[in-house]
């Protein structure tokens, strides 16, 4: 009589090393690793490999025709203790983020939650009418032409009339003047893609859930919003505090483009500029690395704080 082979023993988790473990499920599941992989590797190439340069670089004076020159911290100690105006940068930016970020987050979100309420043919036309100016090349243009410095200015033009001045006032030339205006035209154009975020968010939100929670007890359409609808877009939640983030602490283009490069006393002076003075202009790129690597662990910085923040949403 033929014995019977016993059936091999299957080899459970505890019998395996984290290094067998991991070759297996990486075996087991190589099909989804072979479609990530292209983004992987251009993730890998054009964003991890530049920040480790960066980081390297910040270390060294390089001037891209010399080869770099190690120097430890001595980039960082000459920023902090020696870069008057990279210290009013950073006061300018968080100012400008402080402000700018958590106020466009929220009126993005409510802006969105209105939307959302509407028709489907209302809510695409009124979507686009608030999405427009976070796209149109020209809103810098229509700012620029309400506070000229001229006559021909609109603001100008009415308080002259109206006889509350009697001389232009410089509004991009101004120190006074420049950040508020500026920070009005960044609110202006921050309804874009963490609104959209938003939309879709709400549009996917299940709306048993409303109901079940009607039933939990659920009153008035705030504990609706606190209760039921962050809690179920937290991933549009994320992304959108990510982009407000990186828009608001990269906003260098929006003074740019209305008071010229630099600003008038360095008003609106802010962290992007140091990082394109001294990195396109000065091409002390050591220099512009540790600023760039400054910049980076504050937005990082920022995102885990948002996260942590994020987290308690709904509880």
């Amino acid at each position: 009589m033929s014995q019977k082979t016993a059936a091999p023993k299957a080899v459970s988790r505890k019998d395996m090393t984290r290094a067998q473990w991991t070759w297996k499920e990486i075996k087991r599941n190589k099909v989804a690793y072979f479609m990530v992989a292209p983004y992987v590797i251009l993730f890998t190439i054009f964003t991890v490999v530049p920040v480790v340069f960066s980081m390297f670089l910040s270390l060294t004076e390089f001037n891209l025709l010399e080869p770099p020159r190690f120097l430890f911290l001595d980039n960082y100690i000459r920023l902090f203790l020696d870069d008057d105006i990279f210290i009013l940068a950073c006061s300018n930016t968080f100012v400008f983020a402080c402000i700018v970020g958590p106020a466009s987050y929220l009126m993005s979100l409510m802006v969105a939650w209105f939307i959302n309420e509407l028709s489907p043919r209302i809510r695409a036309v009124v979507t686009l009418i608030f999405y427009a100016p976070s796209i149109s090349g020209q809103v810098y243009l229509i700012w620029g032409t309400l506070f000229s410095g001229d006559a021909y200015g609109w603001v100008n033009g009415t308080l002259l009339k109206l006889g509350l001045i009697t001389k232009e006032i410089q509004f991009f030339e101004s120190a006074s003047w420049v950040m508020p205006l500026c920070i009005v035209v960044a609110l202006w154009t921050s309804l874009g893609t963490s609104f959209l975020s938003f939309i879709a968010g709400l549009q996917g939100i299940d709306r048993s859930m409303y109901e079940a929670g009607a039933v939990d007890g659920i009153r008035n359409r705030w504990q609706e919003l606190w209760y039921v609808t962050l809690p179920s877009m937290k991933p549009q939640l994320m992304f959108g505090a990510i982009m407000s983030i990186t828009s608001t602490f990269g906003f260098g283009g929006v003074v740019t483009a209305l008071c010229g490069f630099p600003s008038v006393d360095y008003a609106a002076h802010t962290i992007m500029h140091c990082l394109e003075d001294y990195g396109s202009q000065r091409f002390e790129v050591g220099y512009a690395s540790a600023i760039a690597v400054v910049l980076f662990a504050i937005m990082i910085g920022a995102n885990m704080l948002v996260k942590k923040i994020l987290s308690k949403v709904g509880q």
